[in-house]
């Protein structure tokens, strides 16, 4: 997707949507990433990939022209270099290869729901490899898009008889309970009719997740009728033709959750209205808002706590520099996540002496404290499940060398936040609502948005930005502290 959407840039450049300077930005940032990924293949392939970025891809330039015609090259056998990589002397980390191969599946089509489905049914085979991963995964990549007939039934269509029931994708309910008894559906819901889609996707819950994208497109319409108070109601849930079970119209939610709320008992604290309220209501859209409406809510919640317009810097630099204040906030309060959430999950039968200190923390701060010093003197954690054990092997490689970790952790969530600017800028300069990487930009930004408990206080003295800076000294004063840093250090950055 990555090179799609470099691709798609030119367009917005000639439109007058997307700076050149915000697209050389991602070139640049492209080709870092692209330098380790073990899927590209062979040196050629890689060589003029790179020549092709730095030429900047002008909209009408040969090079864009050459990189469309190079895509199927990259994707074509995509995961069967990375299970050859798997099978090598030199193998990839666990985490890396997880990411290359989650990736391209959603790049390719595939929901999330539906790989997680897949992944747990894998799991659930004790006898499983992980070269029988790669090969399911390589035939997932390769699967063809298939056609879904999707039934989407409603409590409640206003005016049904003159907007409805004229339209070929219309069942009125006796056509409905037809469709469910050819299909073999028992305990149908209570309906007043639905409509009948086809979607072609690569999975049911794609297929699933389309005719909720198309609900909330009917939603959206109806919002604009003189009687709107009469709604359309939906179920809540599509059944697929061949698929034994509904499935929920929409996504789960993004779980953006802002911890201090209810720490610090400010939920309902609403009498006054300052500049860090007005942001949480711009951004609420990000939880299970459209993608569109989450994405120029969340930037301009961004923009408005990190962003000085009095600043002359910070307008020669651009409005850019708030994804990268944003960034080191974010790469800054990691640490303390990744321990506490570790120190609420080490729980060994019997106690250990870790879990004895654990017992005597009263606050998180303290029981981050107590697993990073764990970490760091070497002593083995009791870990839950494989990803608590790839996130304590994160951990020891902050401690090892938080400067390198923490600027590389950085850089990620710096190009999540100016993908974010840049979808932004396509919503609301160029109107669309299609873009390629709007969805993507919309999930991980969403992700990665998580705030730990008193990290509301971000925003103190008039509403201008307190942390950005500490952020970035905090980042610059761990690449003046030794090799290995102490497990104190690391849990307080930005405590």
């Amino acid at each position: 997707m990555a090179l799609r959407e470099a691709a798609e840039a030119g367009d917005w450049v000639r439109s007058r949507v997307l700076s050149p300077g915000a697209v050389s930005w991602y070139l640049r940032a492209l080709e870092r990433q692209l330098g380790p990924d073990l899927g590209l293949g062979d040196s050629r392939l890689r060589q003029e990939l790179t020549t092709l970025l730095r030429s900047g891809l002008a909209p009408d330039s040969r090079e864009r022209r050459r990189l469309v015609q190079l895509m199927p090259l990259v994707t074509n056998g995509y995961l069967e270099r990375w299970a050859s990589a798997a099978d090598s002397a030199k193998t990839p980390s666990p985490e890396r290869l997880a990411r290359a191969v989650a990736t391209h599946l959603l790049d390719c089509g595939h929901s999330s729901g539906y790989l997680h489905r897949w992944v747990r049914a894998l799991g659930a085979n004790r006898d499983i490899t992980l070269a029988d991963l790669l090969r399911d995964a390589c035939r997932l990549a390769e699967q063809e898009d298939r056609d879904f007939e999707v039934l989407v039934p409603f409590i409640s269509v206003p005016d049904r008889q003159s907007l409805a029931e004229h339209l070929p994708e219309w069942r009125p309910p006796g056509r409905v309970a037809e469709w469910f008894a050819e299909h073999k559906f028992d305990h149908p819901p209570r309906h007043n009719g639905a409509f009948l889609y086809v979607f072609t996707a690569k999975d049911v819950v794609a297929a699933a997740r389309e005719a909720g994208n198309t609900v909330r497109r009917l939603e959206a319409r109806r919002s604009y009728s003189r009687s709107f108070r009469r709604r359309l109601e939906p179920v809540g849930k599509a059944w697929v033709a061949g698929h034994s079970t509904p499935l929920p119209l929409l996504p789960p939610e993004r779980g953006v959750n802002i911890l201090s709320l209810e720490t610090e008992r400010t939920m309902y604290a609403v009498n006054r209205s300052d500049r860090l309220d007005e942001a949480l209501e711009l951004a609420a859209q990000l939880n299970a808002g459209v993608a569109a409406s989450a994405v120029a809510g969340a930037w301009a919640a961004i923009e408005s706590l990190l962003f000085q317009p009095g600043d002359k810097a910070d307008v020669e630099e651009g409005r850019a520099v708030s994804a990268d204040r944003l960034a080191g906030i974010v790469a800054c309060s990691w640490p303390r996540a990744e321990l506490t959430a570790l120190s609420h999950k080490h729980k060994p039968q019997p106690s250990d002496p870790t879990s004895k200190r654990l017992a005597q923390c009263r606050h998180n701060l303290d029981r981050s404290e107590v697993i990073a010093e764990e970490l760091a003197a070497g002593t083995p954690l009791a870990p839950s499940s494989y990803s608590d054990i790839a996130a304590a092997e994160r951990l020891k490689a902050v401690l090892l060398a938080p400067y390198a970790q923490l600027s590389d952790v950085r850089q990620v969530y710096q190009g999540v936040f100016r993908r974010l600017y840049r979808q932004r800028n396509i919503v609301m300069h160029g109107g669309s609502t299609a873009a390629i990487a709007l969805g993507t930009a919309h999930g991980r930004a969403a992700a990665r948005c998580r705030t730990r408990p008193r990290g509301a206080r971000a925003v103190e003295q008039g509403g201008r930005p307190a942390r950005p800076g500490r952020a970035g000294g905090e980042l610059a004063r761990a690449g003046r502290r030794p090799a290995r840093t102490s497990g104190h250090e690391v849990a307080g950055v930005v405590a």
